[in-house]
């Protein structure tokens, strides 16, 4: 919805809003915010609210710390499970003291590749996000325990499905909040769920997954219940991917769609699949972000962890969903939802249009399970796996022109610091299992 700085103000005025939150991102996907009272608001509408970036994982040192938040006035939206002094909320880019766009800003960064795709005569690109998420029992502290709320499995109802009332409240907000939501069920593993919404552009689309995760974490809260967003929580169980579904469109004609294709397919769709399939061990590290993450990416737990695509079956990593037409749309199947969404859309996109300028030629489809082949079968057909660790990503990413162009010098810097850190303690970090397995035994 397109809204007016008057209209900003008359709403919060009539709706007895008190405060308001200026949201952004920072380079680990976690949510930030400056509130302000309903005072400030004129002055934040012009562009004129300044932060401290040094404080901000990943973005500037102490010496450069003044940074300026210029709201999306489109997304303002008045947060609905608080009713007396209301509060509200805006999305903001962040910007340097010279009005520059702040480099290291993901929001900015999608933006960056976004133009580069509309140089290249696509006007949108269009993405339709799936994030699950597990519901775990707080304990009487409010702190979240190991217990899952339910035993259900995929597509089950109540009573084996114990959080399709939280799960129907979250639904209830989201649409409160202008979201138009198509579906949402019970997942495969116990306590797992998924609520899809409907496909928006790029940076709508990133802002709405930021959103999401904001309402599923507050209304489970209210529930007595943890969301979490962490791909791979329990061993033995599947994990939590975000497939992403992705199109280029030029106005209102959809860029992968050739009804004289035998898949229904154009050329550009194939270029561009070709293009993710190319970089996707590079931008891995940016999609699949935690060392929990390769944890999820292991084959028997429905997880894409080969580079491949299908329009037949679900174990490649690029699916092509059935429907045809404007609906034509690359499903890529391995991200998972501890991502930032700006950043994964943007590494995502960057490796597509790479397949479309170099006109990369897309390999044959796999339409076999991949996780029953082989490894030699896997080799012959020239599947390769994404990275085993965040390690090997981090190495792989490192070496991609296509994916360190995409995050451009600062973020990169700061990206691949911060992930190196989080790798050392990981592997100096000496684990239960580890005790379990060597202590008796030597």
């Amino acid at each position: 919805m397109s809204f007016s700085k008057e209209d900003i103000l008359n709403i919060a005025k009539e709706e007895n809003v008190r405060f308001i939150r200026l949201q952004f991102t920072d380079l680990l996907g976690t949510i930030k915010n400056v509130e302000i009272p309903v005072s400030q608001l004129e002055k934040a509408l012009d562009n004129k609210m300044m932060f401290d970036g040094s404080s901000i994982e990943g973005y500037v040192r102490i010496e450069e710390s003044d940074m300026y938040l210029y709201p999306d006035l489109s997304t303002w939206v008045v947060f609905p499970w608080v009713t007396d002094s209301r509060v509200a909320r805006l999305i903001c880019d962040v910007y340097m003291p010279d009005g520059t766009p702040f480099a290291g800003d993901p929001r900015g960064i999608l933006k960056r590749c976004l133009k580069e795709a509309e140089e290249m005569g696509f006007t949108a690109m269009n993405v339709g996000p799936e994030p699950e998420f597990f519901l775990f029992r707080t304990d009487e502290k409010g702190n979240p325990t190991t217990e899952l709320n339910d035993q259900g499995g995929y597509f089950d109802l109540a009573p084996m499905d114990l959080g399709e009332n939280c799960r129907r409240e979250i639904v209830l907000t989201l649409e409160e909040m202008g979201f138009e939501v198509e579906a949402s069920h019970h997942e495969v593993a116990s306590g797992q769920h998924e609520i899809d919404f409907k496909y928006a552009d790029a940076i709508k689309a990133a802002d709405q997954i930021q959103t999401f995760k904001l309402v599923v974490k507050t209304v489970a809260r209210q529930h007595g219940l943890h969301a979490t967003f962490m791909p791979k929580p329990l061993f033995g169980m599947n994990g939590s991917g975000m497939h992403a579904h992705q199109s280029l469109f030029n106005g209102s004609e959809n860029m992968f769609y050739d009804e004289s294709d035998k898949l229904g397919l154009s050329k550009t769709a194939r270029y561009y699949m070709a293009g993710i399939l190319k970089h996707a061990r590079a931008f891995a590290a940016i999609t699949n972000p935690t060392v929990n993450s390769y944890k999820r990416l292991v084959p028997g737990y429905e997880a894409p962890c080969y580079v491949a695509w299908s329009a037949s079956n679900r174990s490649p990593m690029i699916r092509i969903p059935a429907s045809r037409g404007l609906s034509t749309r690359v499903e890529v199947r391995n991200p998972d939802p501890a991502a930032n969404p700006y950043l994964a859309l943007a590494v995502m996109l960057k490796a597509g249009l790479d397949g479309i300028k170099r006109k990369l030629d897309l390999p044959a489809p796999i339409d076999r399970n991949i996780y029953i082949m082989s490894e030699e079968e896997r080799i012959e057909e020239g599947i390769p796996s994404l990275p085993a660790d965040l390690k090997e990503a981090l190495s792989e990413m490192i070496r991609s022109h296509v994916i360190t162009e995409a995050l451009g010098e600062h973020a990169l810097a700061h990206f691949y610091e911060l992930k190196e850190i989080e790798w050392d303690i990981y592997r100096t970090q000496v684990h239960e299992w580890e005790r379990a397995q060597y202590m008796t035994l030597y």
